[in-house]
């Protein structure tokens, strides 16, 4: 839960930024979470044994106590983000299953990659990379649990989850394509 509240904090201070700056505060939920390896979905998702069921199970755990620790921290009364929030779960749906997959599929590729870099003591890669994500328009399933959770209106119905489980299904891909490119990390 702890990496969600991590992810979610970076997703707050993105929402009431905004822009170039908003992204590279964001980066601070995912230093936090590798400099204290904490289990966060898309940070782990790359390094499983896809042989092992039980590998299955324990992402779906980490997923599940991810996206509690996203909601537990939407409590937190912070002024000037439930309209951005709002706008986008709203873009995520308007874009579509298609684009929502593809542009998960990019910020899972993204997120093994800095995830990588940080474990190898490259702080750096985080910095940059949390912003390219971002920056480049690319969905994350643990900061759009925030994002759902901080919209005031929020009541996640049939559509809105279709387009989570998409997303999630799209950032695990990511996370695994250096795999499917036969390269190890």
């Amino acid at each position: 839960m702890l990496a969600g509240i991590c992810i979610a904090l970076g997703s707050a201070i993105y929402l009431k930024l905004g822009g170039v700056v908003g992204a590279v505060m964001f980066a601070f939920g995912l230093l936090t979470v590798v400099h204290f390896k904490l289990p966060l979905y898309t940070g782990t998702a790359g390094f499983i044994d896809l042989k092992e069921g039980k590998e299955y199970v324990n992402m779906l755990w980490i997923l599940v106590g991810n996206i509690i620790g996203c909601l537990l921290f939407a409590f937190m009364p912070i002024d000037g983000i439930g309209e951005g929030a709002t706008a986008i779960v709203q873009a995520r749906m308007d874009a579509g299953y298609y684009n929502c997959f593809m542009r998960s599929i990019g910020c899972g590729l993204i997120m093994t990659l800095i995830v990588q870099g940080g474990r190898d003591k490259n702080q750096l890669l985080i910095l940059f990379g949390i912003p390219l994500f971002i920056l480049l328009g690319f969905y994350h399933s643990i900061a759009d649990a925030a994002y759902i959770g901080f919209n005031p209106d929020w009541a996640l119905n049939g559509k809105e989850f279709g387009y989570y489980l998409t997303i999630v299904a799209g950032n695990f891909v990511g996370c695994n394509v250096p795999r499917l490119l036969n390269y190890k990390l």
